[in-house]
């Protein structure tokens, strides 16, 4: 098969893509689907794969990607049959159970990741355990390939970890990237003021025209006075942010009273500087959030399907262009979601 491999580990990642035409496919195993993949998306993560994250053994030539939409081909032991041609889309985070503990109240399960512990989707055929995979009938394979992993992850920061209310006050940080933007989509369904901000005020331009109510030029100082100004001194209920260190000051600076920091990544460093006085004295919360379960996949697909949901794409590569599709992920240049569409050969 073809497989978009990431040869070595290094920087830039983009030097290291390359389509790799005679790749043996994998085979499901027990509980398992064979998925012939239409479409797959570029994430942060793909990056972290090719640059390497601490903890994380990754033999090379890799093959990264935990966004894929395709058509089961085949089903391993113990699956049903009738999953055989459906249209699917993935979640590429495994639940790794964890045994119960006398007197130990259970901790969030942790998690396999598909596309970044094992083989991913940038390939034409990637596995999955039938679990993790919903049927989505006729919805546009590149336009499901861009919505999942990143509105999943949004819906559960949002809803789930920051219980966001109708009429909430939101800050969305870095607009621009595919979580931020599908943070900016779920705020905006939800009927909350939205205030982004962007380096560039171009993207902070193409978020107004999706709903965002205010734009804020981040030009490498603390903005959290212009967000409070924005707000009559009184901050924002939630800040949703995935750009780590840079900002994360700005953003706790920037919530009012019992409001809520949340975060999903950290692509400028994890080691942030923040402020326990104002934590403690404003009573807020800071929260960690990563991907989301099946059930929240289900919730929030169903506004995909319904169309109260819909990604923004940045782009649309064909296999042989993947160094191009990865360079543009590692400039930061996208607006949106890029995606490999397998059906372009």
């Amino acid at each position: 098969m073809k497989a978009i491999e990431i040869s070595r580990q290094g920087v830039p990642v983009s030097d290291n893509v390359l389509l790799n035409a005679e790749r043996d496919a994998p085979a499901p195993g027990p509980g398992e689907v064979l998925v012939r993949t239409e479409a797959s998306a570029l994430n942060q993560l793909d990056l972290w794969v090719g640059r390497g994250l601490p903890g994380l053994e990754r033999s090379f030539p890799a093959i990264s990607g935990s966004d894929g939409v395709g058509i089961i081909e085949s089903v391993g032991d113990g699956v049903d049959e009738g999953w055989v041609g459906r249209r699917v889309v993935l979640n590429a985070g495994i639940p790794i159970p964890v045994p119960p503990q006398p007197d130990v109240v259970p901790a969030p399960s942790d998690i396999l990741m598909i596309g970044e512990h094992v083989s991913g989707t940038m390939a034409e055929f990637f596995v999955a355990p039938v679990g993790n995979v919903l049927d989505v009938g006729d919805a546009d394979p590149v336009e499901t390939a861009a919505f999942g992993l990143v509105h999943l992850t949004a819906w559960r920061m949002l809803v789930t970890r920051a219980r966001v209310r109708p009429g909430s006050t939101v800050l969305v940080t870095g607009i621009g990237g595919g979580v931020a933007l599908a943070c900016l989509g779920i705020a905006k369904m939800m009927s909350c003021r939205v205030i982004v901000t962007s380096r560039s005020r171009e993207k902070l331009d193409r978020a107004m025209e999706l709903g965002a109510d205010e734009g804020v030029l981040d030009e490498g100082v603390d903005f959290s006075r212009e967000v409070r100004g924005l707000t009559g001194r009184r901050g924002v209920d939630v800040c949703a942010d995935s750009v780590g260190k840079a900002i994360h000051l700005a953003g706790v600076k920037s919530l009012a009273r019992g409001g809520v920091y949340v975060t999903c990544g950290c692509t400028t460093g994890p080691d942030a500087t923040t402020d326990l006085a104002r934590v403690f004295w404003n009573q807020l919360s800071i929260l960690g959030s990563t991907m989301g379960d099946m059930d929240e996949f289900r919730q929030v697909l169903a506004h995909f399907r319904s169309g109260r949901l819909r990604p923004v794409i940045d782009s649309i590569h064909a296999p042989g262009s993947c160094e191009n599709a990865y360079k543009r992920l590692e400039a930061g240049a996208q607006f949106g979601k890029i995606v490999v569409d397998w059906r372009l050969g």
